[in-house]
């Protein structure tokens, strides 16, 4: 029986046993998007902020606008991963990991884009020295630590026996292997344990998710900034984070579904429940946006306005209105039908997402620099070479991190596809008589009624 579920699981190690031409191409098309951020990174170094767009009162650009997009698509790992494992959701299975995975390599990316946005990365060394927690930005570079550490342990916990698996099965890397195995052996005791650890860290996950997101919208809505001073932003800040993640989990699955052939583990029904929870969070995107924008409008504040018609009608029209094409418009014509076409339609609206959320952030961040409160002249900002290049190497660095990882261990988990096929049958007869009426508790005449119903 261990062996056919070896054999049967074998394409999940194929890609960590051979690697084909196409990985290398891979590494090499990214690898020059990074040495093109690298020599962008370089040339800011070494000559400053100067190089870049930014100025007064534009003084946050691209590099934030990336910083709070990377933290918001790490929701993917999280809050997806772990409300499908404490509501026990069958299909979660082939999607959990992809998700946690995108959680980790993402925050690394999103929390250097503060370093690259400081100019000098020695000044986040003040953080330490000068800190005060009446700062939102401590308490963003508190919550952000706390995030990725419990991400770590989330992603590693369950990852344990698909390890202890490698280790056994493989004679390159044995020592690596058999480190991070930790002696798992899959004893009774040691299952009993791994499940009890991966509940508590789904339970814990949760709650530092949501307020990581928070806390980042803090940062925002904290000052008196006109179109930021609102109590909306952070559930706002929230909704867009765990609908991007949603987006970027579905377009990796579309990708190393097709790259490694593992058209048997993600299936339509997969892409198709994904899709439908991408619907839900367009049309609460959607409310928060409206309730957002109508706020703002009906209360006519003078210098809020001026930003609300740099949006609607002025400078940064074509960056709005693409926003709400590519963020509702389109997902809700590619989903509200998924009958045919799953995929196609879920990676053409995941795609739009993506690009829909970049610029609802820089839609958020530009505009209100561009017209502040303080006595400054109108302001214009338009990225140079170097904040494009560090954008471009950033994109890349993370999908590198990505592609290395799934070459040293399993994109999906194995022993939780094994279990699920084990005890799959098992749990669903069990969980439809918890839905159903026992027949020993009904009468005689509703027992015959059930029946022929």
């Amino acid at each position: 029986m261990a062996d056919r579920a070896d054999n049967r699981d074998a394409v999940l190690l194929a890609p960590i046993e051979r690697t084909g031409a196409g990985f290398y191409w891979a590494v090499g098309g990214l690898a020059l998007l990074i040495l093109w951020g690298a020599a962008a990174y370089s040339t800011q170094f070494t000559s400053g902020l100067g190089v870049t767009g930014l100025h007064q009162p534009v003084s946050w650009g691209f590099y934030v606008t990336n910083f709070v997009f990377f933290i918001g698509i790490s929701h993917a790992g999280t809050l997806i991963s772990a409300i499908l494992r404490l509501s026990k959701a069958e299909w979660r299975r082939p999607v959990t990991r992809m998700a946690e995975v995108i959680t980790v390599m993402v925050l690394f990316i999103g929390a250097s884009q503060i370093l690259i946005d400081l100019g000098r990365p020695d000044r986040l060394l003040n953080i330490l020295r000068y800190g005060r927690y009446q700062s939102p930005l401590l308490w963003d570079a508190t919550s952000i630590s706390a995030y990725l550490t419990a991400s770590i342990v989330y992603l590693y916990i369950p990852m344990i026996p698909d390890i202890a698996i490698l280790r056994d099965r493989l004679d390159r890397r044995k020592l690596l292997y058999s480190v991070l195995a930790m002696g798992w052996r899959g004893t009774a005791r040691q299952q009993t344990v791994l499940n009890r650890a991966i509940a508590i860290m789904a339970v814990l996950v949760i709650p530092i998710a949501v307020s990581v997101h928070s806390v980042v919208s803090f940062v925002f809505s904290m000052t008196l900034q006109p179109m930021w001073h609102s109590t909306i932003f952070g559930p706002y800040f929230v909704v867009g984070a765990i609908f991007s993640g949603i987006a970027a989990l579905i377009v990796a699955m579309i990708i190393f579904r097709a790259a490694y052939g593992l058209h048997a583990y993600l299936k339509p029904i997969h892409f198709r429940y994904l899709g439908q929870l991408l619907l839900v969070m367009a049309a609460l995107w959607f409310y928060f946006t409206f309730a957002e924008y109508l706020t703002g409008y009906y209360g006519s504040e003078p210098e809020e306005m001026k930003v609300f018609w740099s949006k609607f009608t002025g400078r940064f029209w074509p960056f709005f209105w693409a926003m709400v094409l590519t963020n509702f418009l389109i997902p809700v014509l590619c989903l509200v039908r998924l009958g045919r076409r799953t995929i196609g339609k879920v990676l053409i609206a995941s795609l739009s997402v993506i690009v829909g959320m970049w610029l609802e952030r820089f839609i958020i961040v530009v505009p209100t620099l561009s017209n502040p409160r303080l006595p400054f002249g109108e302001g214009l900002y338009w990225p140079t070479w170097v904040e494009w290049g560090e954008t471009a190497g950033s994109f890349a660095l993370f999908a590198l991190f990505y592609l290395l990882f799934t070459k040293l261990f399993p994109v999906i988990s194995i022993w939780e596809i094994r279990e699920g096929r084990e005890v799959g049958l098992k749990e669903v007869e069990e969980r439809l008589l918890t839905y159903l009426p026992d027949p020993a508790e009904l009468g005689p005449a509703e027992s015959s009624a059930a029946e022929v119903t």
